[in-house]
């Protein structure tokens, strides 16, 4: 996108970050985030957290952002569902509470929605010229794993399904329920998206993971369970179930 004019970058997007348990980073996230020329509204959900997160967001006091409290630890999906439903901007972005993702490259994400090009927009850590910290073998080969399963459940060609940096047209969020409670959100989203037929772009991005030891908290299983949703929200099944119904009701 770098080769072409970008857009007016007006007020119009609602960023939502579900958070648990960070309690060193949320505040310098936030504050990133409202410095988007991007930003109308920021929606932090705090899933429960025990580490003090939960006091520090109850003392935060800004004018664009707004903070809900979920009642008991549900897991990412569910604390996106929330905040999604409580979106007003034309565009939505997840956006996670560490700081692997840069908000200052929302413009760039944004780009083909405000040109009406695009409905959804994913931030691919894979198509990139831009800095990336040197991390995991096997965490990148389980992305592409993923990604390429994914791909072949919906027939997109994506390479990082897995990516927090997700941007939407606020109606497609609207034309689908979202079922998953933790990180199985993000293959649902990309079938139900691919179900849809939204028109979808990639923008490569940064990315500055973290270790374990700094908080990162996606694991095995998840990886596992997103197999599961891939299977479960794929369009090709869901066509086939449908198909079925109808030659029972014939």
């Amino acid at each position: 996108m770098d080769d072409h004019p970008l857009p007016d970058p007006a007020p119009c997007l609602s960023v939502v970050i579900p958070c648990f348990n960070e309690v060193t980073t949320i505040q310098e996230v936030i504050h990133r985030v409202l410095a988007s020329p991007c930003t109308r509204e920021v929606i932090v959900v705090d899933d429960c957290s025990t580490d003090g997160t939960r006091e520090l967001l109850e003392k935060l006091d800004e004018p664009n952002v707004r903070v809900i409290f979920q009642p008991v630890n549900q897991g990412k999906g569910a604390a996106l569902r929330r905040g999604f439903a409580e979106a007003q901007a034309p565009f939505v972005i997840i956006q996670d509470a560490d700081l692997e993702y840069d908000p200052a490259e929302y413009l760039d994400l944004l780009a083909p929605l405000l040109a009406d090009k695009a409905d959804v927009v994913y931030g691919s850590r894979f198509l990139s010229g831009r800095p990336h910290r040197v991390l995991y073998f096997w965490h990148s080969v389980g992305n592409r794993l993923l990604t390429t399963v994914s791909n072949m459940f919906t027939n997109l060609n994506l390479t990082d399904m897995e990516t927090c940096y997700k941007v939407f047209r606020r109606e497609v969020l609207e034309s689908f329920t979202l079922e998953e409670d933790r990180f199985g959100i993000e293959p649902e989203l990309t079938a139900k998206v691919a179900a849809g037929g939204w028109r979808v772009y990639e923008i490569g991005i940064s990315y500055s993971g973290r270790t374990y030891e700094e908080g990162k908290k996606i694991g095995w299983r998840d990886g596992v369970r997103a197999l599961y949703c891939i299977v479960r929200y794929s369009p090709l099944l869901q066509r086939a179930r449908a198909s079925r119904s109808r030659r029972r009701r014939g």
